[in-house]
């Protein structure tokens, strides 16, 4: 394996690997079955590792933290692998995965013991299900914000932003032609791309800070995310009132979208949480403070 451990002393996978009894596997080894070996067909060139897996055996996936090396990869592989039921075996220290197949008779806890034992430490299925499933929500979130958020800027800034600030722009003819284009039918069309953009946006990318605002306001409670969602909706309602009725002033939807990013990256990257929502979870702010901050944890997908 290229990478080598870097820490200095025996760890616990390195002990279970001694007291197996089980080869450390050979860097130069990519090929062969799942225990290592070679066969005389196997040296014609490097070809992926195959594992012959039963049919009628499960797979379990779990993901844990404390494999840190290519080395500790292969070195928990062939542990899991000398497990009586254990038809293959892969670890992926890249994503801190595991997977496993495995005889029915040999049970998920069971796994789980033997990860513990080789100092990894794997989270209940349903708990981290959920954190890693809304911790994905948060990157589509963080991914819809951004695209729409551009997409809404780019026909404000090629369009109405030189007919508001003309004295930027030193070609008179331009801005004339643009504003002729605002002033035309054309303009229905335009604002309702724009409004439908900004309003998606704001509904996928906020919509746990919606949910908690609207949970809040039904409380009787007064919040920052209140605020902030009350005023984007106020804003909305305001430029969409302007862009298709009577009413004077600017049309804002870029405002819209600037505060859903802003508010997207300051959530997502800043100091809130976002693989829990308050509104839906059931654990209140009282009960995680009580867990042990000091304590390693790692998720899992579940499992089947």
């Amino acid at each position: 394996m290229a990478d080598r451990d870097h820490r200095g002393g025996e760890t616990p996978l390195d002990a279970v690997v001694r007291d197996r009894g089980i080869d450390a596997p050979d860097p130069s080894d990519e090929t062969g079955s799942p225990g290592g070996g070679t066969t005389a067909s196997d040296t014609s060139g490097p070809r992926p590792r195959v594992a012959r897996v039963p049919e009628d055996h499960d797979h379990d996936t779990f993901s844990v933290e404390g494999i840190d090396t290519d080395r500790r990869e292969g070195l928990l592989e062939a542990v899991l692998r000398d497990v009586d039921g254990v038809s293959a075996a892969s670890a992926t220290r890249r994503n801190g995965t595991v997977g496993v197949h495995h005889d029915a008779s040999l049970s998920r806890e069971a796994l789980r013991e033997v990860l513990a034992e080789c100092g990894l430490v794997v989270a209940p299925g349903d708990e981290a299900f959920e954190a890693r499933r809304a911790s994905q929500f948060a990157s589509a979130r963080v991914a819809v914000a951004v695209l729409f958020g551009l997409m809404v800027a780019t026909p404000y800034v090629a369009v109405l932003y030189p007919t508001r600030i003309e004295w930027l722009f030193y070609d008179p003819v331009t801005v004339q032609y643009l504003q002729s284009i605002l002033d035309s039918q054309m303009t229905t069309h335009f604002f309702i791309n724009l409004g439908a953009l900004s309003g998606v946006a704001f509904l996928v990318a906020c919509g746990p800070a919606i949910r908690r605002a609207t949970a809040a306001v039904r409380a009787g409670r007064f919040t920052g995310e209140t605020a902030f969602v009350g005023s984007v909706v106020a804003l909305y309602g305001y430029s969409t009132l302007t862009a298709f009725t009577g009413l004077e002033g600017a049309v804002h939807y870029d405002l819209v979208a600037y505060a859903v990013v802003v508010a997207t990256l300051w959530t997502q990257f800043g100091v809130t949480d976002t693989a829990v929502d308050p509104a839906t979870g059931g654990e209140s702010a009282a009960d995680a403070a009580d867990t042990d901050a000091d304590e390693p944890v790692a998720m899992t997908d579940g499992g089947r």
